[in-house]
């Protein structure tokens, strides 16, 4: 009986790090079958899906396939996930091509080379950040910023091909430049009507036969062209462009030589490529680990996408990323195992071994309408209206990301998200909730006097919480609500207790701004004290010198018992509801 490759406990040793093998070595006969028909089907997606891509990234078709070959099969050996597939994504299109357009002048192996430096740059970042276990980034980014960003990608992609469907080229930079030129092009006449009506049949068909998974939509679209195209010499006889032939043999170990003054955007685009490939490939990969029960490491598929980029951008290939349609065809197919993903690859190496003119008459337009339907599957419109109603600024924060990708262009508008990202990661921090406590009758605890305006306050104690680790970009804030505490209470304050069970961290600049305050505090008769303090943080206030100050008298375990000490030394005549009522 073989043993699942996901029982037991983890794998140590080679087999954490090339789970591919682990997999092969417990490979069970029955999938064998699943797994080559699977394959099969996958290449009918893969060849020209990756070729459109390819183009839609600035460089030649070919090079979509060797973008294909040699990323599946590395995934194969370190990817965590069975199921999913990886190859040229729509997502990355125009990252790549904002570096590409800006840098090659039209030289198409100028192209090639930074398209695979980015890719180097994208799989070494991707790798170190795997073994340094960072794969928990990619969650910085909330899913309404993940939404604006990625349909800010569908509406850059979507213009970019704009141009290939109309059957006509433009000379012109960013989104909206982009857009403008095309709006000129189309009223100066320039437009291919018998182009564009290729180009927009085989989109049509591509969304009509989309909610029919057992139907290979892009294959008999393409294949339609083709005929089409051939049948009717549309290339030469109505100037429909058509991808040519196909160069007859495999990618070769190539070292991509770029000048030094490329070398600072091919950073900016591979690091960008990384942040965007590997959020989109951690969402797909959990996702499918959830539905067939294959559990993966985050960091470990971090470490799979960086070598499958590497070894991509070694091969003449450029970045890369995890498919939503082709990992969906595959587990469609019945894949059980990588080996779908290989058998494609090599039916891809047949293709351009054997039969490199197969595709010669496939048409540009027929190639932007595949890149667009995949543009169009990016776009979230349902759940940003849920967003809408619920998280209003969230909303908005998803329409400010929108915005920058389309009026900026992807790698600007990957960097505006980031910010946007980090800003709304620590918002909260800057300006967290606070609340004085009282005792509400009939409830355990002491809670939010504005939720339960009716509750009794002790007299001559203010009990504050602070809903936020303390640290230097809200420590005089801190302090500024515990003076407006103490002068606000409705008896003269004698001592003030921090429930500090939310404060999770503290800092230096945190740490003497709590020195400060208990100065200010004792200067006007105020005793300054902490509960529900962590251990964690008490370590720190330890180490900085504060249990000298405060003392052990200045930290109690419970709310409760700091209550009971404050009653007991000032006498004050107080009975807790529950002391009443048992």
């Amino acid at each position: 009986m073989h043993r699942h490759p996901t029982q037991g406990g983890p794998e140590r040793g080679w087999r954490r790090w090339l789970p591919g093998l682990v997999t092969l070595r417990d490979y069970e006969l029955a999938w064998l079958r699943h797994d080559i028909v699977a394959g099969l089907v996958l290449i009918t997606m893969l060849v020209p899906v990756g070729i459109a891509y390819a183009v839609a990234s600035g460089v030649p078709g070919v090079y979509g396939l060797y973008a294909t070959i040699i990323p599946l099969m590395a995934y194969a050996v370190f990817g965590p996930s069975r199921i999913l597939v990886l190859g040229p994504d729509s997502s990355l299109a125009p990252l790549i091509f904002a570096v590409v357009f800006s840098l090659s002048g039209g030289d198409p192996m100028r192209a090639i080379a930074l398209a695979s430096a980015m890719a180097i740059v994208s799989g070494i970042i991707c790798i170190l950040a795997g073994i340094l276990k960072l794969g928990f980034i990619t969650e910085l980014l909330s899913k309404p910023i993940r939404y604006g960003y990625m349909n800010g990608i569908a509406l850059t992609v979507l213009i970019s091909q704009l141009p290939k469907l109309f059957g006509f080229s433009i000379d012109a930079e960013g989104p909206l430049r982009s857009l403008w030129a095309i709006a000129i092009a189309i009223w100066d006449g320039r437009t291919n009507w018998i182009a564009f009506a290729v180009g927009i049949g085989v989109l049509a068909l591509i969304l009509l036969l989309k909610p029919n998974k057992r139907l290979p939509g892009v294959l008999i679209a393409t294949v339609a062209a083709i005929v089409a195209v051939s049948l009717f010499d549309l290339s030469g006889r109505a100037g429909v462009a058509v991808l040519g032939s196909l160069p007859q043999g495999l990618p070769i170990f190539d070292i991509p030589w770029i000048g030094l003054a490329d070398l600072g955007p091919v950073l900016i685009g591979g690091a960008a490529v990384a942040l965007v490939s590997f959020a989109d490939t951690s969402v797909l990969s959990r996702t499918y680990a959830v539905r067939l029960g294959h559990p993966v490491n985050p960091n470990q598929e971090m470490v799979a996408l960086g070598a499958a980029n590497l070894a991509g951008g070694l091969f003449q290939g450029f970045p890369i990323s995890s498919s939503s349609s082709r990992t969906p065809v595959a587990e469609a197919s019945g894949a059980k195992t990588q080996l779908a993903s290989v058998v494609g690859a090599l039916g891809v190496v047949v293709l351009l071994m054997a039969a490199p003119d197969l595709l010669k008459d496939l048409p540009t337009p027929a190639l932007a309408a595949v890149v667009i339907a995949s543009a169009i599957g990016l776009i979230e419109v349902d759940d940003l209206r849920r967003i809408y109603r619920i998280q209003r600024w969230e909303f908005w924060l998803s329409m400010v990301c929108f915005v920058g990708v389309a009026a900026l262009g992807a790698i600007p508008g990957i960097g505006v998200a980031v910010v946007i990202a980090v800003i709304e990661f620590l918002w909260d921090g800057w300006r967290p909730h606070s609340a004085i406590l009282g005792r509400a009758d009939g409830v355990k605890g002491y809670h939010d006097i504005t939720r339960y305006p009716a509750a009794r306050l002790v007299p001559g104690l203010v009990l504050f919480r602070w809903d936020a680790p303390l640290f230097f970009a809200n420590a005089e804030l801190f302090q500024e609500r515990i003076l407006q505490a103490v002068a606000d209470s409705p008896t003269a304050a004698r001592r003030i207790v921090v429930a500090a069970e939310p404060v999770t961290s503290i800092d230096v600049t945190a740490a003497d701004m709590l020195a400060e305050l208990d100065d200010k505090l004792r200067a006007s008769g105020v005793d300054f004290c902490f509960a529900e303090l962590k251990d964690p943080v008490k370590d720190k206030l330890r180490r900085f010198g504060m249990f000298d100050r405060f003392g052990d008298q200045g930290f109690f375990p419970t709310l409760g018992a700091a209550v009971d000490a404050y009653v007991a030394a000032y006498a004050v005549d107080w009975v807790d509801w529950e002391d009443r009522h048992g």
